[in-house]
């Protein structure tokens, strides 16, 4: 089952091609895009399906980017059992806002700084030692395959501090807001 021909031009705009490019891509006349494109010509099956089948090649050369070649290899954890203090430590050693939190292989959570900040408040120092991350940590993060189109990220990374990347259900990186932005450079 195609999408909707009405869809086409909206498509075609997002990839940013010309109705020339997908015309010539597509093996038919611009005439004939412009005319699907306004609603003045229905075409063929065969004829929607090459227009399609063009858009998403183009589609998949717009973006080539991938969560799996966008993300930091090198994931900063810490465990549940892990207190307030080291993560405030590692956050300041690695210069990071964000650690995921892994019971073994599985992430369970994530302390932000926010979060810190948050129990800073409510707490002395002399008890951000006996504090567990279990007690402070956010609910996880978001994990997506490896092959997720990075600009799939761009939405989520807004409501979360970071996501994490999957592969044959192993995770094997993280992306963060800053990863996000070296994207869209």
């Amino acid at each position: 089952m195609l999408p909707r021909i009405d869809s086409i031009k909206q498509a075609r705009l997002k990839i940013g091609v010309t109705q020339k490019e997908l015309a010539k891509m597509t093996g038919v006349s611009t005439s004939m895009i412009n005319q699907i494109e306004s609603g003045r010509s229905q075409p063929s099956y065969e004829t929607a399906k090459r227009v399609f089948d063009s858009l998403a090649t183009l589609e998949g050369r717009a973006d080539p980017n991938k969560a799996g070649d966008i993300c930091s290899k090198e994931i900063v954890k810490l465990k549940p059992t892990d207190s307030l203090h080291d993560a405030i430590h590692k956050m300041r050693k690695m210069s990071i806002s964000q650690i995921p939190i892994f019971r073994s292989s599985e992430p369970v959570g994530v302390i932000t700084e926010d979060g810190v900040v948050r129990h800073l408040t409510d707490s002395d120092e002399s008890s951000w030692k006996q504090i567990q991350l279990a007690d402070v940590m956010e609910a996880r993060p978001p994990i997506v395959d490896h092959q997720t189109p990075a600009r799939a990220l761009v939405p989520l990374i807004r409501y979360s501090k970071c996501i994490l990347v999957d592969k044959a259900g192993k995770i094997i990186g993280i992306i963060t807001a800053s990863d996000t932005l070296k994207m869209l450079e």
